[in-house]
């Protein structure tokens, strides 16, 4: 998958960086992963801490992908980061930092689809909401997005077992995919499957938003909720493209190494804040920010984190230790 080799691209300049570059860039790379982190907590602690949250499957496909893109960042910026600090890896270790971002890479189209059903139903379906959008079934559809997700590379994992010698997953390398699944046909079945999975994610987008914009459309009591959902829906399709920048990136890298011949190392690091960092922001705004109800719950936490760090006020009368 092409967003696990752009994690590790940084890799083939890692060495002709000069300290100051690559300490700029690494401190850049570890501050940003900490912001997100700080943001995605808040998010965790506020879906846990209130009951409300946890029937309805709006915020727990929510919360899914917080912490899905939590793992998949994490994943990404420890590649980044061990592209910095050694050049080699066993290929046990890679396999599995490889295989990790992408099962996380993958989740997030999949889980951007069950969140635009879930409002069109909401909003299309309202008197079936309540049977088809049940607690028990968004967690069923988590467990089949994850099986989606994890079985083409399992598959993978499985044909480079059978076809490398023992010691292969033993030796050292360069932590990009093609140097542990290296086999073309691995490659022509993911493009086929990459293919077919991201049309079948567009058109249930699609879908979801022509039917949403029709309920706008028409004169309902629940206009305001219907514009509401479709402007979500409308957002999600941006998530959409911008997990597809994982695809065209490498492509959009060489047409540029073409263009800027001599920037090769900061065309790289910026595809990676782009492809990799950047979009993460864009989870937490859409229900952090635009969901009244998640914000306001938001804000309870935020300011019960920080009480304790507040001054006391003293009492009128001066000091009672006196």
């Amino acid at each position: 998958m092409n967003s696990s080799d752009n994690a590790s691209s940084p890799q083939q300049v890692a060495l002709r960086d000069s300290l100051v570059s690559a300490v700029v860039k690494n401190l850049l790379v570890v501050l940003l992963w900490f912001l997100l982190q700080y943001i995605n907590a808040t998010l965790l602690a506020t879906f846990f801490k209130h009951q409300t949250f946890h029937e309805e499957p709006r915020y727990i496909l929510f919360i899914h992908m917080v912490i899905n893109d939590s793992a998949q960042l994490s994943f990404s910026v420890t590649l980044f980061l061990l592209s910095y600090i050694v050049f080699h890896i066993r290929v046990s270790l890679c396999c599995v930092f490889i295989l990790l971002t992408v099962f996380s890479t993958r989740n997030t189209p999949l889980n951007l689809a069950a969140m635009a059903a879930e409002r069109y139903v909401a909003i299309c379906r309202p008197l079936r909401h309540h049977q088809l959008c049940t607690a028990r079934r968004t967690y069923l559809t988590i467990l089949l997005i994850w099986l989606v997700s994890v079985a083409p590379e399992v598959t993978d994992l499985f044909l480079t077992v059978a076809s490398q010698p023992p010691g292969f997953f033993l030796g050292y390398v360069f932590c990009v995919r093609s140097n542990v699944f290296p086999d073309a046909l691995m490659m022509h079945k993911r493009i086929a499957f990459d293919c077919f999975y991201f049309l079948c994610v567009f058109l249930t987008l699609v879908f979801t938003y022509i039917k949403i914009l029709r309920a706008v459309r028409s004169a309902s009591a629940q206009k305001g909720l219907a514009e509401r959902a479709r402007n979500t829906v409308l957002l999600h399709g941006v998530q959409l493209a911008m997990c597809l920048l994982a695809y065209v990136s490498p492509g959009v890298e060489l047409l540029l190494l073409l263009v800027f011949p001599g920037h090769m190392r900061e065309i790289r690091y910026v595809g990676y804040l782009l492809v990799n960092i950047l979009p993460r922001f864009l989870s937490p705004v859409i229900y952090g920010i635009r969901d009244d109800k998640f914000r306001r719950y938001l804000d309870k936490t935020q300011r019960s984190c920080f009480a304790p760090l507040r001054p006391r006020k003293r009492p009128p009368g001066g000091d009672v230790s006196r």
